[in-house]
């Protein structure tokens, strides 16, 4: 065989060096994935063949799948099925050692794994394939380096593309190098690849790769590893430079044309360079290529020998030993390679199959992909699998016989849900639903079978028996598992279009379960895209099947409506609707069904009646959820548990429930989808029990992991509490700015209201309080508000802060107290922590009044003392300490300022600990006699007698000039004095500092003794 391909591995030393540094950092336990872009030809499978070589050589284990271009449409994770075949079949019992426990799932991605769990037929499978595959990764990497390498990426499948996603993102401190290559040429404007690969660079971990040409230099080495050590003439290096513009694999294809002595009858058309050395090839060698060219961009032996024996071009049939000589001659040729696991032939370069793919004619490309249909279905064994249905589909499909195309398309389709890629499902169906028209009625009568359906599609309600049609297949039926598998392959969209063209073929009258069905889609799809009409839809369903007896429908109508209520407008009526579902589910049949309904029934009645009778109906709903092997159901009970439990201040407890669903997310599979917000919960309880280092941790552990699109407005608020906490305001304003923007949470008064309370927070600390008032205003009239005051209480008590530190008061600010003040008589205290809240509340009403008492903060500090939590504790301390010393009672003032700080220091609240330390330097030494009077401001807080007079000025809200003209001094020296205020008081500008001064009393002369005067 003539060399055609250099020995020597030319340039990409650079390239190399990135690769190299790739698998050290994994080899040290900080995973990587570098993605290699280049166009095709220009070097990207050698470069990736001599790394994987080098990795193999250090130690590393590595892994190679190559994506599929034929039939890639319904044939999902080809790669990583690949991939994991060889892995098998290198490390045999260490990678069965390492799937134990999850073949079930793996079974999907590599049949040698066994019987897959179940059907597949469910929400979250792939959620759990995807977790499950990333916890066989962590333990085969737990003692050797893994190196993962795809090949081919722009042909990859919607289902690799995202299980490769997933990995990138979740292989926290593996042992684990992930490698892919990606033609730059393919990637058109609207290639789905490129808001893939813009996804993954954003990442820390991921690093991108573009291949350059060769220059000339390098293309001289090139052509000297192929034709030999004797010098090539400049002008032949030259031209070949020129005319392959260094692309490595044209310079080889040149190179073989000038050693055949032929360089100069090769035209300059790409076409023709791919194709002279195939029309070199003996007239049975071109056929047998020109077939393999149509079956795939792998074809498997026994599958090419049953298509060329079935008819030759003359009507004979082709032998074995001819296919043999045939295949030699084109490998020969370096036409064709054996592939690497030694059972079929692949392209040498994908160029050359695309090449002699478009030179065939219509009829030609057709018959060809009949014969291969034809054959496959006559023996299916001639093919893996799992490939099996896809790739039958595909040669249906474009041999253009669409009564076969179209039962294979739907057989396809199935098989894909079955893996638990509901992308290609959707694709196949969705290529079912094309074909749907061009096929007879007699066709369609007699091919198609029954589907197994998706979740509840309920059957035809047709029960006439001259109404055959319900005994077959409908485009209506096809359109429901499209809906389905849009909404669970993410296409919201697409599942939106897919079912109102369903709801155009459904006569609601006369089959009201399966119209009010697809509103039930819709409705779910809204809510998932994050807008309007999902209430609309579900109460549209309702109202149809209202008067029908007890169904999985009706069930979920009610359920959905009542859970609806549950995050937007609790009340009596929905804990009536949520009974009503849980009596109907239980009748009907549908246990997880019931138990979503009881989940939302106690987070109503926590709203509405006793929170700890709440407590108990959903502990109980979590119990009767754990053995229905309901994933979902279970942790959005624990979820829901958890944020019930922190609502009434069992704040330890709420963290443990919190755990327990991280836990039952991780052994279900479901971290991508409950992860954040149960991730956000037990943060939310660390931070509340002052656990607030470990709360840090928790939040930087899902830095990076999959968010999907839900609850990022949660993290960020948290973040921005934690910033606030170390009195990083810039950095807490950036949090909640984010958050705010996001408006994940719509208007659910769970995440409004405690977003709102931060920025109302941070603007008293910033001095703003035009902007605290705002952000109320907001908040209150964007959410549905309840008697309950879990969330609502600290939010008014902040914003009544915020008003009491205003002097004068204005309009605004009396109309803004007068509306906290409505609000608050609505509110029912629960427990022990809401009545701390309403006092504290009271007490800042009673200052903004002018009416200070102390009796508020006694009883916000004996209730918070019950409730035991060191935020809300502290701050009542603070203030309890402020009325003490305003009473003159130094020492109770010292003792309660002591307790605050190490509250605050326990739980690193620099801003609390601050402002007591200041309250504390205000009152002077302790030890000084009852009768000695008041120190002032200046001594305790290190300012001097002209600071002192500044503050006050700037206590009043006026500006540099003004307080320069009332004090007779240049507006220099005014500011001056202002920036030396600023920094001995520790606060960032001046409304700050003037908030401060009216908190701390320091000028009490200045306040007015009644409201609005």
């Amino acid at each position: 065989m003539e060399q055609t391909v250099s020995p020597v591995f030319v340039g990409r030393g650079r390239e190399s060096g990135l690769l190299g540094a790739g698998l050290d950092r994994a080899g040290a336990g900080d995973p990587k994935a570098v993605l290699v872009g280049g166009e095709a030809g220009v070097g990207k499978t050698r470069l990736l063949e001599e790394f994987l070589a080098r990795a193999e050589a250090d130690g590393a284990v590595t892994a190679l799948g190559a994506c599929l271009e034929v039939g890639a449409e319904g044939l999902p994770y080809g790669p990583l099925s690949a991939a994991l075949r060889r892995l098998h079949r290198r490390l045999g019992p260490e990678l069965e050692r390492a799937a134990a426990g999850l073949e079930g799932h793996l079974a999907r991605l590599l049949p040698d794994f066994g019987e897959a769990d179940g059907e597949g037929n469910d929400e979250y499978g792939r959620a759990r394939l995807f977790e499950h595959t990333t916890r066989l990764f962590e333990r085969l990497a737990e003692d050797r380096t893994v190196v993962l390498a795809i090949e081919d990426l722009h042909w990859s499948d919607r289902s690799t593309r995202e299980l490769l996603a997933y990995l990138v993102r979740t292989l926290h401190r593996s042992r684990v190098l992930i490698v892919a290559t990606y033609r730059t040429d393919d990637l058109h404007r609207r290639h789905p690849l490129r808001p893939f690969l813009a996804e993954l660079e954003r990442l820390r971990t991921v690093q991108r790769i573009e291949l350059d040409r060769l220059d000339r230099p390098e293309v001289a080495a090139q052509l000297a590893g192929i034709l030999g050590p004797e010098p090539l003439g400049r002008d032949v290096v030259d031209r070949i430079h020129r005319r392959s513009e260094g692309n490595p694999f044209f310079v080889e294809e040149l190179a073989a044309a000038y050693r055949d002595g032929c360089l100069a009858c090769v035209t300059e058309s790409l076409r023709d360079i791919l194709l002279v050395r195939v029309e070199a090839l003996p007239e049975e060698a071109q056929r047998i290529v020109r077939i393999a060219a149509e079956g795939g961009s792998r074809i498997e032996h026994a599958l090419l020998a049953a298509v060329v024996a079935e008819n030759g071009p003359d009507g004979s049939r082709t032998g074995e030993d001819q296919l043999i000589a045939a295949l030699r001659t084109a490998v020969g040729a370096n036409i064709l390679r054996p592939d690497t696991d030694g059972e079929g032939y692949r392209f040498r370069h994908a160029l050359v199959r695309e090449a002699v793919s478009d030179d065939l004619l219509p009829g030609e490309r057709q018959g060809i992909n009949r014969r291969f249909a034809t054959v496959l279905e006559a023996d299916p064994s001639l093919v893996r699998a799992e490939q099996r249905t896809a790739r039958l589909a595909d040669y249906w499909y474009h041999a253009h016989q669409p009564a076969r195309a179209l039962p294979a398309a739907l057989d396809a389709a199935r098989a894909a849900r079955r893996r638990n890629a509901f992308a290609e499902q959707l694709t196949m169906l969705e290529r079912a639903i094309e074909l749907w028209d061009t096929v007879s009625e007699q066709v369609l009568a007699t091919t198609l079978r029954p589907y197994d359906w998706a979740e509840t599609y309920p059957p035809c309600a047709c029960d006439d028996g001259e109404h055959h049609d319900c005994e077959r297949l409908q485009l209506v039926d096809v359109l429901a598992e499209a809906v389905v598998a849009a909404r669970r392959a993410g296409d919201r969209d697409r599942g939106q279009g897919l079912a109102r063209r369903a709801l155009a073929l459904v006569d609601e009258t006369g089959n009201p379960l399966r119209a009010a069905w697809f509103r039930l889609q819709r409705a779910k799809m809204l809510d998932q895209l994050k807008r309007s009409g999902g209430l609309e839809e579900i109460q549209y369903a309702h109202r149809l099947v209202r008067g029908l007896g007890p169904s999985a429908v009706q069930a979920e109508a009610l359920a959905l409506e009542a859970a609806h209520g549950l995050l937007r407008n609790p009340g009596p009526d929905a804990v009536a609707t949520a009974e009503r579902a849980v009596d109907v589910a239980r009748r009907a049949g549908e246990p997880s069904v019931e138990v979503h309904a009881r989940v939302t029934l106690a987070g109503l009645l926590g709203d509405f009646e006793d929170a700890e009778r709440a407590v108990a109906l959903l502990a109980e709903a979590v119990e009767l959820a754990r053995p229905l092997g309901n994933g979902d159901v279970h942790t959005r009970g624990l979820n829901n548990l958890a944020s019930l439990l922190l609502s009434v201040g069992r704040a330890e407890e709420a963290a443990t429930a919190a755990r327990q669903g991280l836990e039952a997310a991780r052994g279900s599979g479901l971290m991508l989808n409950t992860g954040p917000i149960l991730t956000g919960n037990l943060a939310e309880a660390l931070l509340a029990t002052g656990r607030t280092e470990e709360a840090a941790a928790v939040l930087a552990d899902w830095d990076d992991k999959p968010e999907a699109d839900t609850h990022g407005e949660f993290m960020d608020r948290l973040r921005g509490e934690l910033a606030l906490l170390r009195g990083d305001l810039t950095a807490a304003e950036t949090h909640w700015n984010t958050a705010h923007a996001s408006g994940g949470g719509g208007a659910q008064p769970q995440h409004v209201l405690p977003t709102a309370s931060l920025g109302v927070r941070l603007a008293i600390r910033l001095g703003r309080p035009e902007q605290a008032r705002a952000r109320l205003a907001e908040a209150l009239d964007g959410t549905v508000l309840t008697r309950q005051g879990g969330h609502l209480l600290p939010l008014l008590t902040h914003a009544a802060e915020a008003e009491a530190d205003q002097h004068p008061r204005t309009p605004e600010g009396e109309a803004a107290l007068a509306r906290i003040a409505a609000e608050a008589a609505r509110i029912t205290p629960r427990c022990d922590l809401d009545r701390g809240w309403a006092a504290l509340l009271a007490g800042e009403l009673a200052r903004a009044a002018g009416r200070p008492t102390a009796e508020h903060r006694q009883r916000a500090v004996t209730a918070l003392r019950a409730a035991a939590l060191p935020g809300p504790l502290a701050l009542a301390l603070l203030r309890a300490a402020e009325d003490s010393a305003a009473a003159g009672d130094r020492e109770s003032a010292a003792a309660q300022l002591h307790e605050a700080a190490e509250l605050a220091r326990r739980r690193g609240d620099l801003t609390t600990r601050r402002d007591a330390d200041l309250l504390a330097a205000r009152l002077g030494p302790v030890r000084r006699a009852a009768a000695d009077p008041e120190p002032g401001p200046g001594p305790g807080l290190g300012l001097t007698p002209r600071e002192r007079d500044v503050l006050r000025q700037l206590a009043l809200g006026r500006s540099n000039r003004q307080i320069a003209e009332q004090l007779f001094i240049s507006p220099k020296t005014a500011s001056v004095h202002v920036s030396n205020i600023l920094a001995k008081l520790a606060v960032t500008g001046r409304g700050e500092a003037a908030a401060l001064a009216h908190r701390l009393r320091l000028f009490p002369d200045e306040e007015p003794a009644t409201s609005g005067s």
